[in-house]
This record gives structure tokens, C-alpha cells and sequence, in this order.
């Protein structure tokens, strides 16, 4: 696979994957700024520019834009995260051109209607209700409360019913027009199309855009800390716990030993540590699993596991001293060697499709790891020692510490939060 940094003409850079086999491109993009950038207030303010992209731009009202997104058999979508704005386009390689004017004009146009502004709006209420009996998104959310506190990060990505209740078009005009911009933009391309055509592709998409965005600084989350135990009443038959602590960034020479480290943990499925604790050997839940997010401001390691409610207290008591155990000892040999040969063995699958590809290429270019990462990745896996491992484990795994939120109805005392209630 080569990999081709273009810049266009108007000096707009973006990295391409050219394969003919196929008629079709696909784009991936992100703009910095996320929904950290949402205003004080309008928290799910990204979240709705995302749900408005197809509601109408330039002379195009809601029902002509979607009809011509239908004609030219098109996707374009787009995600608010907590750090990026991201989109993909999907087009036919013979109906490129009219695809991309179509883009274009929904990022440097978009109308915002008020009938389709009311509609995107009631969904996303529908959404926020539904979420209200989700008890996965009940936990996530309550941890991120505590854990990140008044930072950007402890507010919901999709806003409450109060924000989104209040948000106007002029708040969707505002920040489209402070995020949108080029100097804050990563792009992905992948499939029929040359160096030359995509750069003047680039300045087609992007040109009309800002040159400079107008992003407002985000500082460091403080690190969370515990010990904190929250649950949140919910009348379910089983309940859900959320489970966490700091990480590491992911520009920290101890990020890929902390990888490796996670997918022994809980990352690795029936493999892992606290599958075969929690599950095989008492089966206490039928899943339980650990993950790293290297947020830009706050990154954290977190975990999940769905027990009936008389276990809950047994399951976390299992998940805390496995985690002081491999931060004592750290792992075995053996699983150190296995998860390495699944890690560098499964690498190759994330690159089968053109949608895989231009998303690890993007993504690539998001945490600044180069060029030359997909040929060196495996080696820096491979690299990792014992020693490394066993650092990392004592650095990440604090468990003492632990915040860990849980939604339903444990059988266990502590204090109760009703389901739906403020924070």
C-alpha cells in the first residue's frame, strides 16, 4: 500500500491510497474541535451540525438536497467526537463532480432551516429519551460527570434536553463558521482518483472555507481520581458498571506497551485476564471488557461489565484485585508473546476496504504518528518488552483509585442516584 502525501494548489494537504480496481473514492475528513468546542450551555451544539449536514445548503432546501443525495447514489455523513469533527464522502468515480459540489455547498452553505432545525431537533430529543433507559449510556455518562467534572469532557456529546432545547440556528451558524476552517483539517482518500486530480479535488471540497478557524483553547482534564462509586437506580433485571481511571496519552513512549498491556486485560476478549476471571472461571457476567481512549486533553482507561444485580458487588470486587494483581506481578510470558502475535497478525485486517482504509489513514494523521506508521506499527508492538510491560501496569493500574459507576439495581449499599436525574 503507497501512501501519498498531495497538496493542492491552494495548499491543502491530504493523504491518498490510488486504487483503480474499483470506480469509487472514498473521503475521510476530520476537522479539530470536536465537541469540546460546543459553547457554555448549548452542550450538544456539534452533535446537531452533524444531524443538519443533509437538511438543505445553498439554493437547496431539505427535500432537494437529500433527492439529489439519492440521484448521484452518494454518502456523506458526519460525527461529532469529543476532539474532532469528522466526515466521509462516498462517491461513483463518473458522478464525482456533481458529488463533490453537493459537499462543498453543505460545509460553506448550509441553510439550517427553521422546519428542518425543529425536526433535527425532535429527533435528537427522541434520542436523549432513549438514552434516559439505556443503561450503558446511563453509567457512561454519570462516570464522565464525575471523572472530568467541569471540564468539556464531562458534558454529553449529544447535549441535555435543556441545551438542545435552546439551540438556535445561529448557534449552528457559529460553529460551523469557528470549526470549519482549513488549517484545522485532516483529509483521507482513498481509491480512483490520481495525485493530480485530488489536489484540485481539495480546493474544490475544502476552498471555500475559512482559511484560519477560530477554536477556543481547551486545557488538560484534571486526572480522575478516586475511590468514587455512584449508582444510578434503574429497574432492570441485570446491571451495568462503568469502571475507570487516567491513561496515557497517546504521544507517551509508554502508549503502545499500555496497548499491549490493555488487551491482556480486557481488550482481548475470551482471552483476557478479566474474561477468564469474571466470566469462565465464576461466571459472573456475560461480558466484561477494558479499553484505552487517549482523549488530546485527558486520556483514560476504562471498562465495562453487565452482571445480574446480585453480583455486581462480587464482579467489581474480582475485576479491582485482577487489576492490583497484574500491577504487582504484571503478566505471564505468555500471554505477553500471545497478545503481541494477535496484535501485529490482526493489524492487516483494519486495511481490507476503502472505508477502513481512508479511517486508519485519517486517524493516523489526527494523533500525528506519520506517514511511515502503518510500516512501522508492528514493530513498535514487537518491541514491547516484559520489563516495559510491567512498568506500564504499575504506572496505568492504580486500581485504589478506581471510579466506577453503576446503573440498575445492585444488591449492595451505597449511594442511589435516580435513573434521569440532573448531571
Amino acid at each position: 500500500m503507497k501512501i501519498q502525501e498531495v497538496t493542492s494548489p491552494g495548499g491543502i494537504k491530504a493523504w491518498l491510497v490510488e486504487s483503480h480496481a474499483n470506480p469509487l473514492i472514498t473521503i475521510r475528513f476530520a476537522f479539530f474541535g470536536g465537541a469540546s468546542q460546543d459553547a457554555p450551555s448549548r452542550e450538544g451544539q456539534a452533535y446537531f451540525v452533524t444531524a443538519m449536514m443533509n437538511e438543505g445548503a445553498g439554493d437547496l432546501d431539505a427535500i432537494a438536497f437529500q433527492e439529489r443525495e439519492e440521484a448521484l447514489a452518494m454518502k456523506m455523513d458526519f460525527d461529532a467526537g469529543r476532539d474532532v469533527m469528522l466526515g466521509r464522502i462516498q462517491t461513483l468515480t463518473e458522478n464525482k463532480d456533481d458529488v463533490f459540489d453537493l459537499v462543498r455547498l453543505a460545509m460553506s452553505q448550509p441553510r439550517f432551516d427553521e422546519d428542518a432545525l425543529e425536526r433535527v431537533r425532535a429527533q435528537i430529543l427522541a434520542g436523549l429519551k432513549f438514552d434516559e433507559n439505556d443503561p450503558e449510556t446511563v453509567a457512561s455518562l454519570a462516570w464522565d460527570r464525575i471523572a472530568f467534572q467541569d471540564h468539556p469532557y464531562g458534558r454529553p456529546v449529544k447535549g441535555t434536553k435543556d441545551s438542545v432545547a435552546e439551540i438556535s440556528a445561529d448557534d449552528l451558524r457559529d460553529y460551523v463558521r469557528r470549526v470549519f476552517a482549513r488549517d484545522k483539517l485532516a483529509v483521507a482518500v482513498v481509491g480512483d482518483i490520481d495525485a493530480e486530480e485530488l489536489g484540485e479535488v481539495l480546493d474544490k471540497l475544502f476552498g471555500d472555507l475559512p482559511e484560519r478557524s477560530d477554536l477556543v483553547q481547551v486545557a488538560d482534564a484534571p486526572p480522575p481520581l478516586g475511590p468514587t462509586r455512584e449508582v444510578i437506580a434503574m429497574d432492570v433485571p441485570q446491571s451495568v458498571a462503568q469502571f475507570g481511571l487516567r491513561g496515557i496519552p497517546r504521544d507517551d513512549d509508554d502508549f503502545i506497551p499500555a496497548y499491549v498491556l490493555n488487551y491482556i486485560i480486557g481488550g482481548g476478549g475470551f482471552s483476557s485476564r478479566l474474561m477468564e476471571e469474571v466470566r469462565e472461571k465464576r461466571g459472573l457476567a456475560y461480558s466484561v471488557r477494558s479499553s484505552l481512549y487517549p482523549y488530546m486533553h485527558g486520556p483514560v482507561f476504562i471498562g465495562h461489565v453487565a452482571t445480574k444485580n446480585e453480583a455486581v458487588g462480587q464482579s467489581l470486587s474480582v475485576i479491582q484485585n485482577e487489576l492490583e494483581r497484574i500491577a504487582e506481578q504484571g503478566p505471564t510470558a505468555e500471554e505477553l508473546e500471545s497478545a503481541k502475535a494477535y496484535l501485529t497478525g490482526a493489524y492487516p485486517l483494519r486495511f481490507e476496504s476503502s472505508v477502513s482504509i481512508a479511517s486508519q489513514l485519517l486517524w493516523i494523521q489526527i494523533e500525528d504518528l506519520g506517514i511511515d506508521y502503518v510500516d512501522r506499527r508492528n514493530a513498535l508492538v514487537d518491541a514491547v518488552s516484559m520489563d516495559d510491560i510491567k512498568r506500564v501496569a504499575k504506572r496505568l493500574l492504580t486500581p485504589d483509585r478506581l471510579i466506577t459507576t453503576i446503573v440498575g439495581k445492585p444488591v449492595e449499599p451505597a449511594e442511589v442516584v435516580p435513573a434521569g436525574a440532573p448531571g
